[in-house]
């Protein structure tokens, strides 16, 4: 691998904020392994984050970086690729921050389709916040200002930024490390407006207000309810229930981005 662990991470400021058994560490790792195994220039790598657990990850690695306020990491990112075109510049943050407080911004952004990369770490909450209901909460799951139970329809992050007019957009998950590694290395392979949405465990605010009192339990509830087969998206819904969410890429088009 070309780029070193101790080049791409500031292990200076470890041991990280995030709670025993959370998926952004399996995150940050498999950003790691795309990095290196693409040889990436760091130099070039420049990565906003806003509010909330996941925006805290640009700040543990060793490139450029923002931490921006809520729900505003799409158009800052936007700003500074549109100043400094040679950039690759990822915005990235929660579902809370991405869909929900910035959720303008990120259908716009698709629309525009400006060649910047956002990814998107569902946790089906705002956790950092105190585990409130978010866009992408499930039917049913509890959180602290849905106490009985959420009576809400979520919706598909992912289907919404693909008819904005997103160049490619994909979903993986964090039960599934080296899919997301693949998923990484191709986001990088594409221009345009690029969306990767990753679920991810929160076994704290998540998993524990609903049954599932350790880590691997949130593991198993996302692989049972996750496919890369199109075809058996329906019939596992039609077994389970929602949430059911298909893998891999969801759309890929060849519109030109700008810059």
């Amino acid at each position: 691998m070309a780029v070193k662990r101790e080049d791409f991470f500031r292990f200076e400021r470890w041991p990280h904020m995030f709670c025993p058994g959370c998926g952004l560490g399996t995150i940050m790792n498999a950003l790691y392994f795309a990095v290196s195994e693409l040889d990436l220039d760091l130099d070039k790598l420049v990565m906003v984050g806003g509010i909330g657990c996941t925006g805290r990850i640009p700040g543990y690695l060793n490139i450029d970086s923002m931490h921006v306020t809520h729900g505003r990491a799409i158009p800052v990112a936007l700003g500074l690729k549109l100043a400094n075109p040679e950039l690759e510049v990822i915005a990235i943050g929660g579902d809370g921050d991405i869909a929900g407080i910035g959720g303008n911004h990120l259908i716009h952004a698709a629309r525009r389709n400006i060649d910047i990369k956002v990814i998107q770490v569902t946790n089906f909450n705002y956790a950092l916040t105190g585990g409130q209901l978010a866009p992408t909460t499930p039917r049913g799951v509890i959180t602290t200002t849905t106490p009985y139970g959420n009576q809400e329809y979520f919706f598909d992050t992912a289907e919404l930024v693909a008819a904005a007019g997103a160049n490619w957009v994909a979903r993986y998950s964090t039960h599934d490390p080296k899919g997301l590694i693949m998923g990484f290395k191709k986001m990088f392979s594409h221009r345009g407006f690029v969306f990767v949405e990753v679920l991810s465990q929160c076994p704290v605010q998540f998993g524990r207000r609903n049954k599932m009192r350790s880590p691997t339990e949130v593991l198993e509830w996302l692989k049972s309810r996750t496919t890369y087969d199109r075809k058996k998206v329906e019939e596992l819904r039609k077994k389970i229930g929602d949430p059911v969410f298909l893998l891999g890429e969801i759309v890929s088009r060849d519109r030109k981005p700008i810059p």
